[in-house]
């Protein structure tokens, strides 16, 4: 599973890698997780609002920081395929 963190490397950026890593550890799912900082690559995946979340390319999260719960529903589904 990749994971992408769509963000400048502000606050809301940063907490937002910290939580996907922390569900991550916290269910055993291993996951290549890349943060993405650059606004030409961000805008690339068609997003213009940071922290946004990808996961395996799919848009999951635009502009807000997830929660625990979203992340875990998420990293779920790809995982029980």
């Amino acid at each position: 599973m990749e994971i992408k963190v769509l963000g400048r490397g502000c606050a809301k950026c940063n907490l937002t890698e910290e939580i996907i890593r922390q569900v991550l550890l916290e269910e055993r799912i291993d996951a290549q997780v890349e943060k993405v900082t650059g606004p030409k690559k961000i805008a690339a995946h068609g997003v213009f609002l940071t922290p946004s979340v990808l996961i395996d390319g799919e848009v999951k999260c635009v502009g807000r920081i997830p929660t625990k719960e979203e992340i875990r529903a998420w990293t779920s589904r790809v995982t029980s395929k």
